[in-house]
Protein backbone atom coordinates (compact mmCIF):
# COMPACT_ATOMS: atom_id res chain seq x y z
CA UNK A 1 0.00 0.00 0.00
CA UNK A 2 1.19 3.35 -0.79
CA UNK A 3 1.58 6.34 1.51
CA UNK A 4 0.85 9.60 -0.11
CA UNK A 5 1.77 13.07 1.24
CA UNK A 6 -0.38 16.30 0.51
CA UNK A 7 1.22 19.58 2.51
CA UNK A 8 -1.43 18.92 5.51
CA UNK A 9 -2.15 15.81 4.98
CA UNK A 10 -0.77 11.93 5.60
CA UNK A 11 -2.80 9.13 3.40
CA UNK A 12 -2.20 5.74 4.73
CA UNK A 13 -2.67 2.74 5.75
CA UNK A 14 -4.56 1.55 8.77
CA UNK A 15 -3.31 1.48 12.30
CA UNK A 16 -4.88 -0.31 15.11
CA UNK A 17 -4.99 2.84 16.81
CA UNK A 18 -7.33 4.38 14.12
CA UNK A 19 -10.27 2.09 15.42
CA UNK A 20 -11.22 3.85 18.21
CA UNK A 21 -11.23 7.64 16.46
CA UNK A 22 -12.58 6.42 12.88
CA UNK A 23 -15.70 4.97 15.32
CA UNK A 24 -16.18 8.11 16.72
CA UNK A 25 -16.25 10.05 13.42
CA UNK A 26 -18.73 7.05 12.45
CA UNK A 27 -21.00 7.58 15.49
CA UNK A 28 -21.61 11.50 14.72
CA UNK A 29 -25.48 11.37 13.18
CA UNK A 30 -24.01 14.74 10.90
CA UNK A 31 -21.47 12.89 9.75
CA UNK A 32 -23.69 9.73 8.53
CA UNK A 33 -26.91 11.53 7.44
CA UNK A 34 -25.60 11.25 3.81
CA UNK A 35 -24.36 7.41 4.28
CA UNK A 36 -26.80 4.28 3.69
CA UNK A 37 -29.72 4.30 5.53
CA UNK A 38 -28.36 7.01 7.77
CA UNK A 39 -27.57 4.86 10.93
CA UNK A 40 -24.16 5.25 13.00
CA UNK A 41 -21.78 2.70 13.45
CA UNK A 42 -20.38 1.43 16.56
CA UNK A 43 -16.78 0.66 17.31
CA UNK A 44 -17.29 -3.06 16.13
CA UNK A 45 -18.90 -2.30 13.45
CA UNK A 46 -15.60 0.84 12.20
CA UNK A 47 -13.95 -2.27 13.09
CA UNK A 48 -14.98 -4.94 10.31
CA UNK A 49 -15.26 -1.78 8.50
CA UNK A 50 -11.61 -0.64 8.25
CA UNK A 51 -10.83 -5.11 7.86
CA UNK A 52 -13.09 -4.76 4.69
CA UNK A 53 -11.28 -1.87 3.66
CA UNK A 54 -7.42 -3.25 3.67
CA UNK A 55 -9.20 -6.38 2.63
CA UNK A 56 -9.70 -4.19 -0.59
CA UNK A 57 -6.48 -3.38 -0.92
CA UNK A 58 -5.34 -6.66 -1.01
CA UNK A 59 -7.81 -7.64 -3.70
CA UNK A 60 -7.89 -4.74 -6.20
CA UNK A 61 -4.21 -2.72 -5.72
CA UNK A 62 -6.58 0.46 -4.03
CA UNK A 63 -8.59 1.16 -1.18
CA UNK A 64 -9.75 3.73 1.32
CA UNK A 65 -6.58 5.19 2.65
CA UNK A 66 -6.27 6.80 6.64
CA UNK A 67 -6.45 10.62 6.59
CA UNK A 68 -4.33 11.86 9.32
CA UNK A 69 -3.46 15.69 10.01
CA UNK A 70 0.37 15.98 9.82
CA UNK A 71 0.28 19.03 11.94
CA UNK A 72 -1.24 17.51 14.72
CA UNK A 73 -1.40 13.52 14.14
CA UNK A 74 -5.30 13.03 14.53
CA UNK A 75 -7.05 10.49 12.21
CA UNK A 76 -9.16 13.07 10.23
CA UNK A 77 -11.37 10.29 8.65
CA UNK A 78 -10.26 8.50 5.28
CA UNK A 79 -10.39 8.77 1.78
CA UNK A 80 -10.22 6.79 -1.22
CA UNK A 81 -10.71 4.14 -3.81
CA UNK A 82 -13.57 1.34 -3.73
CA UNK A 83 -15.61 -0.92 -6.26
CA UNK A 84 -19.25 0.64 -5.50
CA UNK A 85 -20.84 -2.79 -5.63
CA UNK A 86 -23.90 -1.67 -4.21
CA UNK A 87 -24.71 0.03 -7.25
CA UNK A 88 -24.32 -2.85 -9.69
CA UNK A 89 -25.91 -0.78 -12.87
CA UNK A 90 -22.45 1.78 -12.50
CA UNK A 91 -19.72 -1.36 -12.57
CA UNK A 92 -17.24 -1.91 -13.98
CA UNK A 93 -16.47 1.36 -12.05
CA UNK A 94 -14.22 2.75 -9.11
CA UNK A 95 -15.13 5.45 -6.79
CA UNK A 96 -13.59 7.51 -4.97
CA UNK A 97 -15.03 8.93 -1.57
CA UNK A 98 -14.45 10.17 1.82
CA UNK A 99 -15.37 10.83 5.13
CA UNK A 100 -14.38 13.28 7.00
CA UNK A 101 -15.29 13.94 10.97
CA UNK A 102 -17.09 17.22 11.75
CA UNK A 103 -14.13 18.85 12.97
CA UNK A 104 -12.51 18.98 9.92
CA UNK A 105 -15.49 19.75 7.56
CA UNK A 106 -14.83 23.22 5.58
CA UNK A 107 -11.02 23.56 5.70
CA UNK A 108 -10.43 22.01 2.48
CA UNK A 109 -9.36 18.31 3.73
CA UNK A 110 -11.81 16.68 1.91
CA UNK A 111 -10.58 18.45 -1.66
CA UNK A 112 -6.77 18.08 -0.42
CA UNK A 113 -7.55 14.17 0.11
CA UNK A 114 -9.61 13.72 -2.69
CA UNK A 115 -7.38 15.45 -5.58
CA UNK A 116 -4.56 13.42 -4.14
CA UNK A 117 -6.41 10.20 -4.43
CA UNK A 118 -7.02 11.12 -7.87
CA UNK A 119 -3.49 11.20 -9.09
CA UNK A 120 -3.02 8.11 -7.19
CA UNK A 121 -5.86 6.89 -9.43
CA UNK A 122 -3.92 7.98 -12.27
CA UNK A 123 -0.29 7.94 -11.99
CA UNK A 124 0.37 4.69 -9.54
CA UNK A 125 -2.76 2.17 -10.73
CA UNK A 126 -3.78 3.37 -14.26
CA UNK A 127 -6.70 4.24 -14.25
CA UNK A 128 -8.32 6.26 -16.63
CA UNK A 129 -11.81 7.02 -15.43
CA UNK A 130 -13.00 7.81 -11.52
CA UNK A 131 -16.26 8.13 -10.66
CA UNK A 132 -18.23 9.69 -7.00
CA UNK A 133 -21.86 8.49 -5.91
CA UNK A 134 -23.45 11.20 -3.76
CA UNK A 135 -26.97 11.53 -2.37
CA UNK A 136 -28.98 14.03 -3.96
CA UNK A 137 -29.25 16.94 -1.38
CA UNK A 138 -25.43 16.33 -0.14
CA UNK A 139 -23.85 19.85 -0.90
CA UNK A 140 -20.92 19.50 0.96
CA UNK A 141 -19.76 16.32 -1.25
CA UNK A 142 -20.69 17.86 -4.54
CA UNK A 143 -18.61 20.47 -4.11
CA UNK A 144 -15.80 18.47 -3.29
CA UNK A 145 -16.55 16.65 -6.97
CA UNK A 146 -16.88 19.86 -8.33
CA UNK A 147 -13.54 21.35 -7.28
CA UNK A 148 -11.87 17.93 -8.57
CA UNK A 149 -13.37 18.77 -12.18
CA UNK A 150 -16.12 15.80 -12.06
CA UNK A 151 -19.49 16.36 -14.00
CA UNK A 152 -22.70 14.60 -13.51
CA UNK A 153 -23.14 11.66 -15.69
CA UNK A 154 -26.61 10.30 -14.20
CA UNK A 155 -29.03 10.57 -11.41
CA UNK A 156 -30.71 7.10 -9.88
CA UNK A 157 -32.15 5.62 -7.06
CA UNK A 158 -30.08 3.65 -4.20
CA UNK A 159 -31.34 0.18 -4.90
CA UNK A 160 -31.71 -0.53 -1.13
CA UNK A 161 -32.83 2.55 0.68
CA UNK A 162 -34.76 4.30 -2.12
CA UNK A 163 -33.71 7.47 -2.35
CA UNK A 164 -32.05 9.61 -5.38
CA UNK A 165 -28.70 9.38 -6.03
CA UNK A 166 -26.25 11.19 -8.52
CA UNK A 167 -23.46 9.54 -10.10
CA UNK A 168 -20.31 12.04 -11.14
CA UNK A 169 -17.37 11.15 -13.29
CA UNK A 170 -14.09 12.37 -13.88
CA UNK A 171 -11.64 11.19 -17.29
CA UNK A 172 -8.35 10.96 -15.75
CA UNK A 173 -6.50 11.05 -19.31
CA UNK A 174 -7.97 15.21 -18.58
CA UNK A 175 -6.77 15.55 -15.44
CA UNK A 176 -4.29 18.15 -14.57
CA UNK A 177 -2.77 16.48 -11.88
Amino acid sequence: MSEIHTPRLLLRQWHDDDIAPMADINADPEVMRWTGDGSVLDLDQTAADIERWEEEWDDEGFGLFAVELLASGELAGFAGLSVPAFLPEVLPAVEISWRLGRQFWGQGYASEAAHATLEFALQDRGLDRVISIDRVGNEASRNVMRKLGMTPERETTHPVHGYPLSVHTIDLTEFAA
